[in-house]
Order: structure tokens, then sequence, then C-alpha cells
């Protein structure tokens, strides 16, 4: 009980995978929103209250501001590539290196 988030075994996926190559670059607000935002139980639900540290409840609402771009951003006609590439670049170069470490 009160262990936090980040002391709790989960089974991840990408987003897990998102957060280990970013965590060094980003703010904690947008470590949260990578790692957590498919944790619906958690975001959307309010389960698993009891396990939450102060740092988990101060990152919720980051985390639900964040999960309405992510999960209705779908969109049925694939986008082009030569459309979103230099906005995308621009961003990853402001935020992260150049090379990441794995």
């Amino acid at each position: 009980e009160g262990c936090g988030l980040s002391n709790v075994q989960m089974s991840w996926g990408h987003d897990e995978y998102l957060y280990h190559l970013t965590k060094a670059y980003l703010p904690q607000p947008a470590q949260y929103m990578i790692r957590f935002h498919s944790f619906y139980a958690w975001h959307r639900e309010g389960a698993y209250e009891y396990l939450l540290d102060d740092a988990d409840r101060a990152m919720l609402p980051w985390v639900q501001k964040f999960n309405p771009y992510d999960l209705y951003s779908k969109n049925p006609d694939r986008p082009k590539l030569a459309d979103l590439k230099p906005y995308y670049e621009d961003l990853m170069a402001k935020y992260l290196p150049a090379t990441l470490q794995f």
C-alpha cells in the first residue's frame, strides 16, 4: 500500500519501451504520460488507488490530459509522411539528442 506505481510489477509494451528511451530527456509529466497512458484501470476507472504515492497522484492529471490525444486521435486515412516529417524532426531535435541510448 502506498508504494507508488514505479514499484509495481506490470506487463509492459511499447509505452514502457518509449519511456525508457526518453526518460533521461523529458520532464516527469511527459514520462508519466508516455508510460501510463494505456493504464486505463488507473487513470480512467480509479482502480489501484491504494498503490499510489504522492508522485502518482500529482502526475494523474497530466496522464488524463494526454490520453484523449492518443486514444481519440486515430484517423482511418493514413497521413502523408512528407507532410509530417519536418514537424516531427524539429520537435525531436528540440527535446531529444540525435542518438538515443538503448
